[in-house]
Formats: structure tokens, C-alpha cells, sequence
């Protein structure tokens, strides 16, 4: 940490409890009182089923430096406790990692959108690598606690960091942005995703545009080039510099980066860099990495040495006896189990589908779902499976019933029984669905072909 506690001083004013030296350096924030250690720092955070505010006399035990603490808090504190009243500890512990990362002084890449928002980011973490440490976002650490988390982690050693930022409804990317002040800002695509919530595409493009809000005004807005409605609403909220890309046969496209797929290889400005994830979206992901690395002088050439490690549930793709499976069960959005399925068109052999739930499509989910499926019937798979046991699920059978093999369950386990009398050695299987369908429970039962 390269905050001291002087500085808490001069912003919060005079705490309650002993400041035995104001230049000491605050310790490691803590919002977990079962992970504390000796030294740490606590901002005890408050949600719907938790209060943190009820482990604070446990600080002295443990050895914590010091906390923050609700102005609404009416119960027990410890005696002596170094401690800051504040309106609002969330708001606290985005304003320390604020101060933290002005302290830093190295490059924030924030990353958000529709869909491959976590797959971007890993692919501008490996090209930013010849940089030296890369911090980024884990797991699913893209949230009001979470990405602070992600900065406070940061260290002097670091040479960038990454953060990817989601959301839920307007206002929070917003928000992300004045706790992380980024340098770059990189939108994959504007999607259906969480529509349900937002309304409209127009809502949901307003909400990702958002990433500008504390956007360094010398930075750079990286994005994905021919998408009307997400320069329109770019343009009303950032006046600076924008990099597009694109691949070479996107229609009627011009861009600053331009890409073009040969095989599992990506050619850009003459330089050829191995895919090292499959499909066309996957390629223009790289495409933004690049742009990024670009931007941050990081020479295009070092690319051709990526090593990507994307989460569990996201691009993987697994070797089960003789089945090849397309694990992308982490999450699922329309555009993304479209690109999914473009990809399984594209693998050799017999192809099948187990498609779940695409869930917060709200008024629009019946005809989202049955767009998916329309897709599914054009590609002429060799097997479908779709897990649902809603209006979505039927009006998604009625659709792809041209299918020589369609089965509608209800479960993941289910989806089993009609897969096991489909496949043989060789087959490929595809698995998307939104995360809370865990249709990640289906693969330990597939048959051992």
C-alpha cells in the first residue's frame, strides 16, 4: 500500500483513537474479517444479508491497524480503535483505492461490454506482459467491491493493470470509472445482455458508455468499429481520441487496426500472430488486445508469443474420450451463444448443441431465444438440446423442430439421456447457457464414447 495515514488525515479528517505516527503506511484493506491478519486495515462493507460493522470488536484480537466505520453504526466499538466515521463504507473503500491508484502512477486499461468482456481482458493482460507484471481482474471480481479490490491489489512492481467492469443497471460503470480513473477504456460490443433490466440496446450502450465518465482526457477509447449505435452514444459523452478495429471482410468497415484471419492465424500490419482462442469474435477480441497494446507502446510482433489463460466455462475446450467439448457454460448472452454456434459450424465431424436459459431478456427473451434457435436450425447441427422449462424453452422446439434429433428437458442432468443415445466418438458438443443454469453439471455425465 502506498497510502499513510496522513492522508486519510487530510481527507477524513481527524480520527477517533490514537495515531501514533501519522506517516505510517496504511496496511492491506481488508473487507473480510475471517481473512485478516495483523496490520490490516478494515472497512467492514454492509449488504442485504451481512453487516461487517458486527465483527469490529474483534479488531483488537486480530491486530488490525485501524478502520472505517458508519456514521449509522450504534453499536459496540473497541476501545482505542483508530477509526474514521463515514457516510458510506462502500464509498470509503472506493475512495482508497482512488487514492491508491493516483499513488501508482502506471497504466489502468478498463474493459467492459456485452459479452467477452472477461476473454478481452485475459488477451490484453498476455499482450501487455512484455511490460512486465500485469494486475488484473479474477474471477468475477467486476463489481463496486471487486474492482476496487482488484486496484488496492496493485503494487509499485506492477507495470499496468486491467480491470474489467460489469454491471447490472445504469449507474455502476459510472461509478467504476470515478474509483479507477482508466487510462484506456475498451468496449467489445453493445448486446441484448441484461436488457431485461435496461430496457432497450440505446439504454444498454448509454450504460457501457459510461467507462468514460473519469476517463483520462489524453486516453483512448478502444472499440470494435461499425456499430451505429454504439458511436452515436460514444459521441455524446467523449469528444477524445478513439481506436477502431476491424477483420479485413466486415462490410463496408474502416478501422485503425485491421485484421485479417488465415487459418488459426491472425495477420495484422504484415505480422502473424497464432489464434490462441478459436472463432471470428474471438478474433476481434484480439484485435482489441492489440489496439491496446498498441497504444501502451508495446510492439506487435511480441504478440506472436501469447499465453492465454481464459476461466473455466469461457472458450475452453475439453477432450472427453472421444468427444471434443466447447465448454462455455460460464454465461450466455445472444450474441454470444451465436458466435458460439458459429464456431461449432466450423469444427469438423458430427455437431451438436446443448443450449440452456439466456436469463434478464425481459419482454424480449421469447424472440431472442427463438433467434438463437432459428440459428441453430440454419446450421442443420446434428443434434440439439435445449434446457429450459419455461415459455422460452417451447417456443425454441418449435423453431429448430426441423432437426433430425431435438430434445427439450428441463434439468442439465437430464440433457444427458438423449445425448448418451446421439453420440459417438468424434462428435462435438457445444454447452452455453446463462450461469444460472449451471449446465456445467451436465458434463461428468456425458457418455464415454
Amino acid at each position: 500500500m502506498t497510502l499513510r495515514i496522513q492522508q486519510l488525515i487530510d481527507r477524513w479528517g481527524k480520527p477517533d483513537g490514537a495515531v501514533a505516527n501519522p506517516q505510517q503506511t496504511l496496511g492491506p484493506v481488508c473487507t473480510d474479517s475471517r481473512r485478516l491478519t495483523a496490520g490490516d486495515f478494515f472497512v467492514p462493507l454492509v449488504g442485504e444479508r451481512f453487516d461487517g460493522h458486527r465483527f469490529l470488536e474483534q479488531l483488537p484480537l486480530l491486530g488490525a491497524q485501524g478502520a472505517v466505520v458508519s456514521m449509522g453504526w450504534t453499536g459496540a466499538m473497541p476501545d482505542g480503535l483508530l477509526h474514521w466515521r463515514v457516510d458510506d463504507t462502500l464509498v470509503a473503500y472506493q475512495q482508497l483505492a482512488l487514492w491508491h491508484r493516483r499513488s501508482l502512477g502506471l497504466p489502468l486499461v478498463a474493459v467492459t461490454g456485452s459479452a467477452g468482456k472477461t476473454t478481452t481482458r485475459e488477451l490484453i493482460r498476455s499482450v501487455l506482459a512484455p511490460l512486465g507484471a500485469i494486475q488484473a481482474s479474477e474471477g468475477n471480481n467486476n463489481n463496486d467491491v471487486g474492482v476496487p479490490l482488484t486496484v488496492l491489489g496493485t503494487g509499485a512492481g506492477d507495470a499496468a493493470v486491467v480491470i474489467e467492469m460489469g454491471m447490472r443497471g445504469p449507474g455502476e460503470i459510472a461509478r467504476l470509472s470515478r474509483c479507477t480513473e482508466p487510462d484506456v477504456a475498451v468496449i467489445t460490443n453493445i448486446g441484448t445482455a441484461h436488457i431485461g433490466r435496461l430496457g432497450s440496446r440505446e439504454a444498454i450502450a448509454a450504460a457501457k458508455c459510461e467507462i468514460t465518465a473519469a476517463l483520462n482526457p489524453q486516453g483512448v477509447v478502444v472499440i470494435p468499429a461499425g456499430d451505429p449505435l454504439l458511436e452515436q452514444s460514444l459521441a455524446s459523452v467523449w469528444s477524445g481520441r478513439v481506436l477502431r478495429v476491424c477483420l479485413e471482410d466486415d462490410p463496408d468497415i474502416t478501422a485503425d487496426l485491421i485484421g485479417v484471419v488465415q487459418g488459426d492465424h491472425l495477420l495484422v500490419d504484415d505480422v502473424s500472430i497464432p489464434l490462441p482462442l478459436e472463432g471470428r469474435h474471438n478474433a476481434r477480441n484480439l484485435l482489441l488486445a492489440l489496439a491496446v497494446g498498441s497504444h501502451l507502446g508495446v510492439e506487435l510482433a511480441t504478440a506472436a508469443q501469447l499465453q492465454v489463460d481464459v476461466p473455466g466455462g469461457r472458450n475452453r475446450c475439453l477432450q472427453q474420450g472421444g468427444l471434443t467439448l466447447l465448454d462455455e457454460t460460464y454465461n450466455a448472452s445472444p450474441e454470444a451463444v451465436l458466435a458460439a454456434l458459429d464456431l461449432l459450424a466450423d469444427q469438423p465431424g458430427r455437431r451438436f448443441a446443448v443450449l440452456g436459459t439466456m436469463l434478464e431478456l425481459g419482454d424480449r427473451s421469447v424472440a431472442l431465444h427463438q433467434q438463437v434457435a432459428a440459428r441453430a436450425a440454419a446450421l442443420k447441427l446434428d443434434g440439439l438440446v435445449l434446457v429450459d422449462g419455461g415459455e422460452e424453452g417451447q417456443a425454441m422446439a418449435e423453431v429448430a423442430a426441423g432437426l433430425d434429433c431435438l430434445s427439450l428437458v428441463v434439468t442439465p442432468e437430464q440433457a444427458a439421456v438423449p445425448l448418451g443415445q446421439w453420440l459417438q466418438a468424434g462428435d462435438v458438443v457445444l454447452l452455453k447457457a446463462s450461469r444460472g443454469v449451471a449446465l456445467e453439471r451436465l458434463i461428468p455425465l456425458l457418455p464415454a464414447v
